[in-house]
Protein backbone atom coordinates (compact mmCIF):
# COMPACT_ATOMS: atom_id res chain seq x y z
CA UNK A 1 0.00 0.00 0.00
CA UNK A 2 1.49 3.08 -0.74
CA UNK A 3 2.13 5.52 2.52
CA UNK A 4 0.99 9.20 2.99
CA UNK A 5 4.36 9.84 3.04
CA UNK A 6 5.18 8.45 -0.19
CA UNK A 7 2.34 9.81 -1.87
CA UNK A 8 3.49 13.54 -0.69
CA UNK A 9 6.93 12.86 -2.06
CA UNK A 10 5.71 11.39 -5.39
CA UNK A 11 3.52 14.27 -6.14
CA UNK A 12 6.76 16.85 -4.94
CA UNK A 13 9.32 15.10 -7.07
CA UNK A 14 6.98 15.02 -9.91
CA UNK A 15 5.30 18.05 -10.05
CA UNK A 16 6.18 20.25 -13.43
CA UNK A 17 5.27 24.17 -14.18
CA UNK A 18 2.94 22.71 -16.95
CA UNK A 19 0.69 21.48 -14.21
CA UNK A 20 0.01 24.30 -12.02
CA UNK A 21 -3.17 26.16 -13.26
CA UNK A 22 -2.03 29.70 -14.11
CA UNK A 23 -4.09 31.55 -11.09
CA UNK A 24 -1.56 29.62 -9.26
CA UNK A 25 1.26 30.41 -11.08
CA UNK A 26 -0.23 33.79 -10.59
CA UNK A 27 -0.24 33.91 -6.72
CA UNK A 28 3.12 32.30 -6.37
CA UNK A 29 4.93 35.23 -8.10
CA UNK A 30 3.17 37.32 -5.87
CA UNK A 31 4.68 35.50 -2.94
CA UNK A 32 7.60 35.63 -4.08
CA UNK A 33 7.54 39.29 -4.81
CA UNK A 34 6.12 39.62 -1.54
CA UNK A 35 8.81 37.48 0.18
CA UNK A 36 11.57 39.64 -1.64
CA UNK A 37 10.25 42.78 0.62
CA UNK A 38 10.42 40.67 3.66
CA UNK A 39 14.15 39.25 2.90
CA UNK A 40 15.14 42.71 1.93
CA UNK A 41 13.59 44.29 5.79
CA UNK A 42 16.10 41.60 7.79
CA UNK A 43 19.10 44.37 6.51
CA UNK A 44 20.19 46.21 10.12
CA UNK A 45 18.43 43.64 12.32
CA UNK A 46 20.60 42.52 14.88
CA UNK A 47 19.69 39.11 15.26
CA UNK A 48 20.07 38.47 11.59
CA UNK A 49 23.19 40.06 11.14
CA UNK A 50 24.48 38.20 13.85
CA UNK A 51 23.55 34.79 12.43
CA UNK A 52 24.84 35.64 9.35
CA UNK A 53 27.86 36.16 10.59
CA UNK A 54 27.79 33.17 11.97
CA UNK A 55 27.27 31.36 9.10
CA UNK A 56 29.38 32.84 6.44
CA UNK A 57 32.34 32.04 8.95
CA UNK A 58 31.41 28.52 7.74
CA UNK A 59 30.66 28.75 4.47
CA UNK A 60 32.70 30.18 1.45
CA UNK A 61 33.30 34.19 0.71
CA UNK A 62 32.20 33.84 -3.07
CA UNK A 63 29.50 31.58 -4.75
CA UNK A 64 26.33 31.55 -6.89
CA UNK A 65 23.60 32.19 -4.06
CA UNK A 66 23.12 36.09 -2.80
CA UNK A 67 23.01 37.24 0.31
CA UNK A 68 20.09 39.48 1.13
CA UNK A 69 21.14 41.51 4.01
CA UNK A 70 24.82 42.10 2.52
CA UNK A 71 24.84 41.50 -0.76
CA UNK A 72 27.80 38.94 -0.32
CA UNK A 73 27.73 35.65 -2.70
CA UNK A 74 28.11 32.50 -1.20
CA UNK A 75 26.82 28.94 -1.15
CA UNK A 76 23.41 27.61 -1.51
CA UNK A 77 23.18 26.37 2.29
CA UNK A 78 24.95 29.54 3.45
CA UNK A 79 22.43 32.04 1.56
CA UNK A 80 19.47 30.29 2.90
CA UNK A 81 19.93 30.10 5.63
CA UNK A 82 20.59 33.76 6.17
CA UNK A 83 17.64 34.71 3.95
CA UNK A 84 15.32 32.76 5.52
CA UNK A 85 16.24 34.71 9.30
CA UNK A 86 15.90 37.87 7.36
CA UNK A 87 12.94 36.94 5.76
CA UNK A 88 10.89 36.13 8.94
CA UNK A 89 12.43 39.07 11.27
CA UNK A 90 9.94 42.43 10.20
CA UNK A 91 6.38 39.71 10.68
CA UNK A 92 5.47 41.03 7.60
CA UNK A 93 6.04 37.47 5.84
CA UNK A 94 2.97 35.50 4.32
CA UNK A 95 0.78 32.99 6.43
CA UNK A 96 -1.29 29.59 5.77
CA UNK A 97 -4.27 30.12 7.89
CA UNK A 98 -5.21 25.98 7.69
CA UNK A 99 -1.96 25.31 9.02
CA UNK A 100 -0.89 28.24 11.02
CA UNK A 101 2.52 27.89 8.73
CA UNK A 102 4.58 30.38 6.97
CA UNK A 103 5.60 28.98 3.88
CA UNK A 104 7.68 31.41 1.85
CA UNK A 105 10.51 32.00 4.32
CA UNK A 106 11.22 28.42 4.50
CA UNK A 107 10.48 28.12 0.69
CA UNK A 108 11.81 30.50 -1.34
CA UNK A 109 15.54 31.52 0.84
CA UNK A 110 16.50 27.84 -0.35
CA UNK A 111 14.62 27.12 -3.41
CA UNK A 112 16.16 30.98 -4.68
CA UNK A 113 19.52 29.92 -3.11
CA UNK A 114 19.41 26.82 -4.97
CA UNK A 115 18.13 28.27 -8.57
CA UNK A 116 20.90 30.62 -8.71
CA UNK A 117 23.42 27.80 -7.70
CA UNK A 118 21.62 25.25 -10.50
CA UNK A 119 21.69 27.96 -13.16
CA UNK A 120 17.71 26.79 -13.21
CA UNK A 121 15.16 29.17 -15.00
CA UNK A 122 12.10 30.86 -13.75
CA UNK A 123 9.62 28.17 -14.05
CA UNK A 124 11.51 25.81 -12.35
CA UNK A 125 12.38 28.13 -9.20
CA UNK A 126 8.53 28.50 -9.65
CA UNK A 127 7.39 24.98 -9.61
CA UNK A 128 9.96 24.13 -6.70
CA UNK A 129 7.89 27.15 -4.76
CA UNK A 130 5.02 24.92 -5.24
CA UNK A 131 6.21 22.11 -4.52
CA UNK A 132 7.52 23.68 -1.14
CA UNK A 133 4.17 25.45 -0.14
CA UNK A 134 1.73 22.15 -1.15
CA UNK A 135 4.09 19.83 1.10
CA UNK A 136 4.71 22.63 3.77
CA UNK A 137 0.91 23.20 4.17
CA UNK A 138 0.06 20.15 4.43
CA UNK A 139 2.55 19.06 7.19
CA UNK A 140 1.03 21.86 9.33
CA UNK A 141 -2.51 20.95 8.84
CA UNK A 142 -1.53 17.08 9.34
CA UNK A 143 0.43 18.05 12.91
CA UNK A 144 -2.87 20.06 14.11
CA UNK A 145 -3.47 22.37 16.71
CA UNK A 146 -1.98 20.09 19.59
CA UNK A 147 1.87 20.59 17.71
CA UNK A 148 0.78 24.29 16.93
CA UNK A 149 0.71 24.78 20.97
CA UNK A 150 4.37 24.30 21.98
CA UNK A 151 5.99 23.81 18.15
CA UNK A 152 6.87 26.75 15.67
CA UNK A 153 5.36 24.79 13.09
CA UNK A 154 7.08 27.14 10.49
CA UNK A 155 10.29 25.87 11.99
CA UNK A 156 8.92 21.67 12.07
CA UNK A 157 6.94 21.66 8.63
CA UNK A 158 8.87 24.47 7.20
CA UNK A 159 11.85 22.13 6.92
CA UNK A 160 10.05 19.77 4.94
CA UNK A 161 8.81 22.36 3.00
CA UNK A 162 12.27 23.04 2.44
CA UNK A 163 13.27 19.33 1.45
CA UNK A 164 10.66 19.22 -1.16
CA UNK A 165 11.51 22.70 -2.82
CA UNK A 166 15.26 21.94 -3.16
CA UNK A 167 13.88 18.38 -4.03
CA UNK A 168 12.03 19.45 -6.70
CA UNK A 169 14.61 21.98 -8.30
CA UNK A 170 17.12 18.81 -8.01
CA UNK A 171 15.02 16.80 -9.94
CA UNK A 172 14.89 14.10 -7.45
CA UNK A 173 12.74 10.95 -8.14
CA UNK A 174 10.12 9.58 -5.83
CA UNK A 175 12.20 7.40 -3.76
CA UNK A 176 14.94 10.42 -3.41
CA UNK A 177 12.17 12.71 -2.64
CA UNK A 178 10.63 10.47 0.41
CA UNK A 179 14.44 10.10 1.76
CA UNK A 180 14.91 13.93 1.76
CA UNK A 181 11.34 14.44 3.43
CA UNK A 182 12.54 11.70 6.27
CA UNK A 183 16.15 13.28 6.50
CA UNK A 184 14.37 16.96 6.99
CA UNK A 185 11.45 15.57 9.33
CA UNK A 186 14.14 13.83 11.80
CA UNK A 187 15.98 17.70 11.79
CA UNK A 188 12.86 19.45 12.58
CA UNK A 189 12.49 22.03 15.29
CA UNK A 190 11.26 25.01 16.68
CA UNK A 191 9.56 25.89 20.32
CA UNK A 192 7.65 29.22 21.13
CA UNK A 193 9.08 28.86 24.91
CA UNK A 194 11.20 31.73 23.53
CA UNK A 195 8.42 34.23 23.48
CA UNK A 196 8.43 34.66 27.29
CA UNK A 197 11.51 36.17 27.31
CA UNK A 198 11.87 38.05 23.41
CA UNK A 199 14.38 35.96 22.65
CA UNK A 200 15.99 35.70 18.82
CA UNK A 201 15.47 32.10 18.78
CA UNK A 202 12.26 32.56 15.70
CA UNK A 203 14.90 33.23 13.42
CA UNK A 204 17.24 30.64 14.26
CA UNK A 205 13.76 28.47 13.62
CA UNK A 206 13.48 29.74 9.63
CA UNK A 207 17.93 29.52 9.02
CA UNK A 208 17.83 26.03 10.43
CA UNK A 209 14.49 24.73 8.63
CA UNK A 210 15.76 26.71 5.14
CA UNK A 211 18.88 24.92 6.01
CA UNK A 212 18.27 21.56 6.61
CA UNK A 213 15.85 21.05 4.18
CA UNK A 214 18.34 21.88 1.36
CA UNK A 215 20.88 19.73 2.88
CA UNK A 216 18.34 16.73 3.07
CA UNK A 217 17.55 17.43 -0.31
CA UNK A 218 21.07 17.29 -1.74
CA UNK A 219 21.88 14.19 0.73
CA UNK A 220 19.16 12.43 -0.68
CA UNK A 221 20.46 13.13 -4.34
CA UNK A 222 23.86 11.18 -3.03
CA UNK A 223 21.89 8.13 -1.94
CA UNK A 224 21.91 8.89 1.78
CA UNK A 225 18.53 7.39 2.85
CA UNK A 226 15.81 8.71 5.49
CA UNK A 227 12.94 7.38 7.48
CA UNK A 228 10.31 6.27 4.63
CA UNK A 229 7.61 7.01 6.91
CA UNK A 230 8.96 10.09 9.14
CA UNK A 231 5.67 11.77 9.42
CA UNK A 232 2.89 9.08 10.05
CA UNK A 233 5.20 6.12 11.43
CA UNK A 234 5.27 4.88 15.24
CA UNK A 235 7.87 7.23 16.35
CA UNK A 236 7.74 9.57 13.48
CA UNK A 237 6.48 13.21 13.67
CA UNK A 238 3.23 12.78 14.73
CA UNK A 239 3.79 10.17 17.38
CA UNK A 240 6.56 12.45 18.93
CA UNK A 241 4.94 16.42 18.19
CA UNK A 242 0.91 16.08 17.76
CA UNK A 243 -1.95 14.26 19.76
CA UNK A 244 -4.33 15.31 17.17
CA UNK A 245 -2.23 14.15 13.90
CA UNK A 246 -4.67 13.26 10.74
CA UNK A 247 -3.54 11.38 7.70
CA UNK A 248 -5.87 12.62 5.30
CA UNK A 249 -4.41 15.86 5.42
CA UNK A 250 -1.19 14.37 3.78
CA UNK A 251 -2.66 13.84 1.04
CA UNK A 252 -5.97 15.61 0.71
CA UNK A 253 -6.75 16.74 -3.05
CA UNK A 254 -3.36 16.79 -3.97
CA UNK A 255 -3.28 18.11 -7.47
CA UNK A 256 -6.69 19.49 -7.41
CA UNK A 257 -6.47 21.15 -3.98
CA UNK A 258 -3.75 24.38 -4.54
CA UNK A 259 -3.03 25.12 -0.88
CA UNK A 260 -0.39 27.46 -2.06
CA UNK A 261 -3.06 29.72 -3.51
CA UNK A 262 -4.79 29.46 -0.30
CA UNK A 263 -2.16 31.79 1.35
CA UNK A 264 -2.91 35.17 2.92
CA UNK A 265 -0.02 38.35 3.11
CA UNK A 266 0.63 40.50 6.05
CA UNK A 267 -0.69 44.01 6.55
CA UNK A 268 0.36 44.74 9.99
CA UNK A 269 3.81 44.01 10.81
CA UNK A 270 2.83 41.95 14.13
CA UNK A 271 1.79 38.27 14.63
CA UNK A 272 -0.80 37.01 12.38
CA UNK A 273 -2.57 36.32 15.54
CA UNK A 274 -3.14 39.81 15.98
CA UNK A 275 -4.28 40.60 13.01
CA UNK A 276 -8.16 39.79 12.61
CA UNK A 277 -8.69 41.94 16.43
CA UNK A 278 -6.90 44.97 14.79
CA UNK A 279 -8.97 44.80 11.59
CA UNK A 280 -12.20 44.60 14.29
CA UNK A 281 -11.51 47.49 16.11
CA UNK A 282 -9.76 49.99 13.23
CA UNK A 283 -13.96 48.90 11.96
CA UNK A 284 -14.95 50.09 14.99
CA UNK A 285 -12.94 52.48 15.31
CA UNK A 286 -13.63 54.27 11.87
CA UNK A 287 -17.61 53.60 12.07
CA UNK A 288 -17.60 55.54 15.54
CA UNK A 289 -15.16 58.18 14.86
CA UNK A 290 -13.52 57.34 18.26
CA UNK A 291 -10.29 58.68 19.10
CA UNK A 292 -7.84 55.79 21.54
CA UNK A 293 -8.86 58.18 24.72
CA UNK A 294 -12.30 57.39 23.93
CA UNK A 295 -12.21 53.80 24.93
CA UNK A 296 -11.80 52.47 28.48
CA UNK A 297 -12.08 48.67 27.37
CA UNK A 298 -11.32 46.07 24.30
CA UNK A 299 -11.98 42.68 24.31
CA UNK A 300 -10.99 40.74 21.91
CA UNK A 301 -12.60 37.55 21.17
CA UNK A 302 -10.05 34.85 20.22
CA UNK A 303 -9.19 31.33 19.04
CA UNK A 304 -7.02 28.94 21.58
CA UNK A 305 -4.23 29.47 19.07
CA UNK A 306 -4.39 33.25 19.92
CA UNK A 307 -3.67 32.71 24.05
CA UNK A 308 -1.59 29.87 23.30
CA UNK A 309 1.08 32.27 21.64
CA UNK A 310 0.26 35.79 22.39
CA UNK A 311 -0.45 34.93 26.02
CA UNK A 312 2.55 34.55 27.36
CA UNK A 313 3.44 38.09 26.47
CA UNK A 314 2.70 40.13 29.70
CA UNK A 315 5.06 43.04 29.42
CA UNK A 316 6.84 43.54 25.57
CA UNK A 317 10.38 44.78 26.02
CA UNK A 318 11.63 44.76 22.56
CA UNK A 319 10.27 45.64 19.52
CA UNK A 320 10.18 42.16 18.34
CA UNK A 321 8.47 40.66 21.46
CA UNK A 322 6.26 43.77 21.32
CA UNK A 323 4.85 42.14 18.19
CA UNK A 324 3.37 38.99 19.90
CA UNK A 325 1.59 41.63 22.44
CA UNK A 326 -2.75 42.05 21.42
CA UNK A 327 -2.25 45.02 23.51
CA UNK A 328 0.33 46.88 22.03
CA UNK A 329 -0.77 45.95 18.48
CA UNK A 330 -4.19 47.04 19.02
CA UNK A 331 -2.76 50.20 20.49
CA UNK A 332 -0.54 51.11 17.97
CA UNK A 333 -3.34 50.49 15.59
CA UNK A 334 -5.65 52.90 17.45
CA UNK A 335 -3.02 55.48 17.93
CA UNK A 336 -2.28 55.50 14.34
CA UNK A 337 -4.49 53.44 12.10
CA UNK A 338 -1.95 50.85 11.22
CA UNK A 339 0.34 48.45 13.05
CA UNK A 340 3.63 48.77 10.83
CA UNK A 341 7.19 48.94 11.75
CA UNK A 342 7.76 52.65 12.02
CA UNK A 343 4.99 52.41 13.97
CA UNK A 344 6.40 49.37 16.12
CA UNK A 345 9.58 51.05 16.19
CA UNK A 346 8.86 54.90 17.39
CA UNK A 347 5.95 53.96 19.61
CA UNK A 348 6.10 50.41 20.99
CA UNK A 349 6.49 51.37 24.36
CA UNK A 350 5.29 54.89 24.75
CA UNK A 351 3.60 55.48 27.79
CA UNK A 352 0.02 56.33 25.70
CA UNK A 353 0.73 52.85 23.97
CA UNK A 354 1.43 51.21 27.39
CA UNK A 355 -1.78 52.69 29.04
CA UNK A 356 -3.99 51.39 26.17
CA UNK A 357 -2.32 48.22 26.07
CA UNK A 358 -3.58 47.81 29.68
CA UNK A 359 -7.28 48.06 28.62
CA UNK A 360 -6.76 45.04 26.06
CA UNK A 361 -7.78 41.68 27.07
CA UNK A 362 -8.55 37.87 25.35
CA UNK A 363 -11.37 35.92 25.85
CA UNK A 364 -11.77 32.66 24.61
CA UNK A 365 -15.17 32.64 21.57
CA UNK A 366 -16.25 29.68 21.05
CA UNK A 367 -17.40 30.37 17.25
CA UNK A 368 -13.62 32.06 17.00
CA UNK A 369 -12.31 28.68 18.18
CA UNK A 370 -14.27 26.84 16.07
CA UNK A 371 -13.88 28.00 12.92
CA UNK A 372 -9.80 28.34 13.49
CA UNK A 373 -7.58 27.73 11.72
CA UNK A 374 -9.18 27.54 8.53
CA UNK A 375 -10.87 30.98 9.53
CA UNK A 376 -9.28 33.62 11.40
CA UNK A 377 -12.48 35.68 12.52
CA UNK A 378 -11.70 39.21 14.53
CA UNK A 379 -14.16 40.08 16.23
CA UNK A 380 -13.92 42.80 19.52
CA UNK A 381 -15.94 44.34 21.73
CA UNK A 382 -15.46 48.23 23.09
CA UNK A 383 -16.22 49.76 25.75
CA UNK A 384 -16.28 53.71 25.32
CA UNK A 385 -15.82 56.52 28.15
CA UNK A 386 -19.04 57.82 27.68
CA UNK A 387 -20.73 54.26 28.27
CA UNK A 388 -21.34 52.77 24.97
CA UNK A 389 -20.92 49.34 23.99
CA UNK A 390 -20.09 48.49 20.38
CA UNK A 391 -19.12 45.53 18.51
CA UNK A 392 -16.60 44.71 15.56
CA UNK A 393 -16.12 42.22 13.37
CA UNK A 394 -14.15 41.01 10.15
CA UNK A 395 -14.48 37.70 8.56
CA UNK A 396 -12.03 38.01 6.44
CA UNK A 397 -9.07 40.33 7.78
CA UNK A 398 -7.23 42.19 5.07
CA UNK A 399 -4.41 39.78 3.33
CA UNK A 400 -6.45 36.82 3.41
CA UNK A 401 -7.45 35.33 -0.23
CA UNK A 402 -10.91 36.61 -0.02
CA UNK A 403 -9.49 40.13 0.81
CA UNK A 404 -6.11 39.90 -0.58
CA UNK A 405 -3.73 42.34 -1.79
CA UNK A 406 -3.59 43.87 -4.89
CA UNK A 407 -0.41 43.14 -7.09
CA UNK A 408 0.66 47.42 -6.71
CA UNK A 409 -0.01 47.13 -2.72
CA UNK A 410 2.41 43.98 -3.00
CA UNK A 411 5.16 45.96 -5.01
CA UNK A 412 4.54 49.05 -3.00
CA UNK A 413 4.90 47.18 0.58
CA UNK A 414 8.16 45.33 -0.52
CA UNK A 415 9.45 49.02 -1.85
CA UNK A 416 8.01 49.86 1.99
CA UNK A 417 10.19 47.40 3.67
CA UNK A 418 13.35 47.74 1.58
CA UNK A 419 13.61 51.58 2.26
CA UNK A 420 13.01 51.06 5.94
CA UNK A 421 15.65 48.70 6.66
CA UNK A 422 17.95 50.59 4.12
CA UNK A 423 18.84 47.34 2.10
CA UNK A 424 18.20 48.10 -0.97
CA UNK A 425 17.40 51.82 -2.84
CA UNK A 426 14.03 52.18 -4.33
CA UNK A 427 15.69 52.19 -7.87
CA UNK A 428 17.08 49.00 -6.74
CA UNK A 429 13.81 47.43 -5.80
CA UNK A 430 12.15 48.43 -9.12
CA UNK A 431 14.80 46.81 -11.03
CA UNK A 432 14.46 43.54 -8.95
CA UNK A 433 10.75 43.50 -8.82
CA UNK A 434 10.61 43.92 -12.69
CA UNK A 435 12.92 40.39 -12.75
CA UNK A 436 10.28 39.00 -10.22
CA UNK A 437 7.04 39.70 -12.03
CA UNK A 438 8.42 38.05 -14.70
CA UNK A 439 9.92 35.25 -13.42
CA UNK A 440 8.03 32.85 -15.77
CA UNK A 441 10.18 34.14 -18.57
CA UNK A 442 13.09 34.18 -16.79
CA UNK A 443 16.00 31.77 -18.51
CA UNK A 444 17.99 31.95 -15.82
CA UNK A 445 17.58 33.37 -11.75
CA UNK A 446 19.96 35.91 -11.79
CA UNK A 447 21.09 37.92 -8.50
CA UNK A 448 18.40 40.40 -7.24
CA UNK A 449 20.52 43.12 -5.80
CA UNK A 450 23.67 44.09 -7.51
CA UNK A 451 26.89 44.26 -5.08
CA UNK A 452 27.92 47.38 -3.71
CA UNK A 453 31.37 47.88 -4.65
Amino acid sequence: MTTPSAQLATFAAQLRFEDIPAHVVRRTEDLLVDWFGSAVAGHGSRPVEALTRVVMKMGPSSGPSEVMVNRALTSPYIAAMSNAAASHVAEQDDVHNGSVFHPATVVFSPALAMAQALGASGRQLLTAAVAGYEVGIRVGEFLGRSHYKVFHTTGTAGTLAAAAAVGNLLGLNAQQMQHALGSAGTQSAGLWEFLRTGADSKQLHTAHAAGAGLMSALLAQEGFTGAAQILEGAQGMAAGMSSDADERKLTDGLGTRWATAETSFKYHASCRHTHPAADALLQVIQQNALYPNDIVRVVTHVHQGAIDVLGPVVNPVTVHQSKFSMGTVLALAARFGYAGLTEFDGHFSEADTRAFCDRVEMALDAEVDGAYPQRWIGKVTVHTRDGRVLKGRVDEPKGDPGNTLSRDEISAKAIRLALYSQGATEAEMQTALKVLWGMAQVTVVPTLIPRKA
